[in-house]
C-alpha cells in the first residue's frame, strides 16, 4: 500500500527470508563465511544456535544458494521425523530408490550413492532446521550419519539450526556423544541497538529506495526497544510504522507512528532464563520460610500461645506469600497461559479416540496459521492403546478439553500426535509450556506452530 508513497519497488521488511535482503552487518556476513569455510574444510557437525526471529532461517537460505555450486545440499525442515524418516528424506533428497522393506538395506544404498558423489569430488551436506524440537532417536540417528565416511573423509557434512533450547538438550547426558561430535558452534545475538539503523536503512536501499532516513533517532531507539534486536520484530514494527506514516500522509517515522505499531504488534519480552531462575529460588525461600514460621505458630500455640496471637500468625502467612508472588511475577513479566476463546474442543462428545480425532480436525480447519500448540506425543498409527493411555494417566494433570488427537501420513507411514492448548502466541505457548513439566516419558513437550502441523500433514487419513 505504500510503496509509491516513499519510492519503493518492493516491501522492504517482509519477514519471509530473501536472500537479496541479507544484512551482512553486525557480523552476519561473517558469520556466513565462516559457516561455509567449516562445512567445506572440517569434518564435524556444525551447530548454528538463535532466539525465535534472530535470522537463522535467512542464514540457511543464504547457505542453500552460497553452497549450491559447490555441494549438493539437503534441508531438512520438519523436526518431527523420526529417525527412519530421516533416512527416507536424505534418500528422496539424492535421488535414490526407495523400496518397501529397506530396513538396513537403505543406509546401505545411503553410503553407496554418497561414496559415488564423492567419488566426483563434489560435497553433501544436510541442513536440519528447528533441530531443538527433533525426538531423541532422530539426533541419535544425526550422530550415526556423521559417522559415514570413506577411508579419508567424511561423506555427510551436518548443520544443526536450532533455537536455544537446543544448546540444552545437547547437554543431556543422553545426547554426549552427539555433543563431542560437533566441532563449531555458531551464536546468531540479536542486533546491537547500533547496528539496527544501518539494517533498517539497508533493507529500504535493496528494496530501491534513495531518499534520506525515513526513520528518526527517537523512532530508532523505540523499535530496538520492543524488538530486542531480533530482526524479525524489527521486521514487523518498520512495516507497520511505514503503514502508520503513509495514512497520515507524511514521509519520516517517528516515536508516534512507532508507537502505534508496538501497540498492534503486542510483543512480549523475551524471557531471561537465568534470571527468572533465580526470582523463583527467592520465591521458594519465602514460601520455607512462611512455612516455618507457620509450623513455630502452631507449635507454640499448642504450648500455650493466646488463640488470637495464633491466628494472627497463621493469617498473615497466606497474605505475604500472595504478595511475594505477585512481586515476583510482575518483575518476571511472563505472560499468563492463556486460551483462545476457540482452543478448546467445546462440548463435542469425546468418550472415544475417534471422536476426539475427528474434533481436532474441526479445530483445525477453523484455527490461524499464527496460532500456535504444545505437541505432546507422537507415534505410529498403530499405537492405540499407547494414545488411549497416554489420555487416561493424564485426565488430571491436563484440561482435557485442550487435548487433541490428531493424524498424519510420511514415508508411507500413518502416524498419531497428542497436541494440547491454542494460544495466539508462541510466548503464550511457552509460558504454559513451563508449567506442564515433564508430562511424557517418550518424548518432551515442545512448541510447534499451526502452520507446521498442516505443513507436516502431507496425507492426512479420512
Amino acid at each position: 500500500m505504500y510503496l509509491d508513497h516513499f519510492g519503493l519497488q518492493q516491501a522492504p521488511f517482509r519477514i519471509t527470508p530473501h536472500t537479496e535482503f541479507f544484512f551482512a552487518g553486525a557480523n552476519r556476513g561473517a558469520t556466513l563465511e565462516a559457516l561455509i569455510y567449516a562445512i567445506t574444510h572440517d569434518e564435524g557437525i556444525v551447530k548454528v544456535s538463535g532466539e525465535v526471529g534472530s535470522g537463522k532461517t535467512m542464514l540457511c537460505r543464504m547457505l542453500l544458494e552460497k553452497l549450491s555450486g559447490q555441494v549438493e545440499t539437503i534441508y531438512l525442515a520438519n523436526p518431527l521425523l523420526s529417525h527412519t524418516e530421516i533416512l527416507c528424506a536424505i534418500a528422496e533428497e539424492l535421488r535414490i530408490p526407495l523400496q518397501q522393506g529397506y530396513g538396513h538395506l537403505l543406509l546401505r544404498s545411503l553410503q553407496e550413492r554418497l561414496l559415488e558423489i564423492y567419488a566426483d569430488g563434489r560435497q553433501v551436506v544436510a541442513l536440519i532446521d528447528e533441530a531443538h524440537a527433533m525426538p531423541l532417536a532422530a539426533l541419535e540417528e544425526v550422530r550415526l550419519l556423521s559417522n559415514l565416511e570413506s577411508s579419508r573423509h567424511k561423506l555427510l557434512q551436518i548443520v544443526l539450526f536450532g533455537q536455544p533450547e537446543l544448546d540444552q538438550r545437547l547437554g543431556e547426558p543422553a545426547l554426549r556423544q552427539l555433543n563431542d561430535r560437533i566441532t563449531h558452534h555458531f551464536r546468531l545475538e540479536p542486533l546491537h541497538p547500533n547496528d539496527i539503523a544501518a539494517y533498517l536503512m539497508f533493507r529500504l536501499r535493496a528494496a530501491g529506495y534513495h531518499g534520506p532516513d525515513l526513520f528518526t533517532r527517537r523512532a530508532i531507539q523505540l523499535i530496538s526497544r520492543a524488538s530486542e534486536g531480533l530482526t524479525r520484530r524489527i521486521n514487523i514494527l518498520a512495516d507497520k510504522a511505514l503503514l502508520a506514516a503513509f495514512s497520515e500522509g507524511v514521509h519520516q517515522i517517528d516515536g508516534r507512528q512507532v508507537r502505534a505499531a508496538i501497540r498492534d504488534a503486542q510483543f512480549k519480552r523475551i524471557a531471561d532464563p537465568a534470571r527468572a531462575r533465580w526470582l523463583w529460588v527467592g520465591v521458594s525461600t519465602a514460601l520455607c520460610a512462611l512455612g516455618g514460621l507457620a509450623y513455630l505458630a502452631s507449635g507454640n500455640n499448642a504450648g500455650g500461645l493466646p488463640t488470637a496471637a495464633a491466628n494472627k500468625a497463621t493469617t498473615l502467612a497466606p497474605a505475604t506469600l500472595r504478595e511475594t508472588e505477585s512481586s515476583a511475577m510482575s518483575t518476571m513479566a511472563e505472560p499468563e497461559p492463556t486460551f483462545s476463546r476457540t482452543a478448546t474442543l467445546g462440548t463435542a462428545k469425546l468418550d472415544t479416540l475417534a471422536e476426539r480425532i475427528a474434533a481436532t480436525e474441526v479445530w483445525l480447519a477453523q484455527t490461524p496459521d499464527s496460532h500456535y500448540f504444545i505437541q505432546l506425543l507422537m507415534t505410529d498409527a498403530g499405537s492405540q492403546r499407547e494414545i488411549s493411555d497416554f489420555i487416561a494417566n493424564h485426565k488430571r494433570t491436563l484440561d482435557l478439553r485442550q487435548l487433541r488427537v490428531y493424524r498424519s501420513r510420511f514415508g508411507g507411514r500413518e502416524r498419531l500426535g497428542i497436541i494440547y492448548g491454542d494460544y495466539p502466541s508462541r510466548e503464550q505457548a511457552n509460558a504454559a509450556l513451563a508449567t506442564l513439566g515433564e508430562v511424557s516419558q517418550e518424548s518432551k513437550p515442545y512448541v510447534r506452530a499451526v502452520a507446521k502441523l498442516r505443513s507436516s500433514q502431507l496425507g492426512r487419513l479420512e
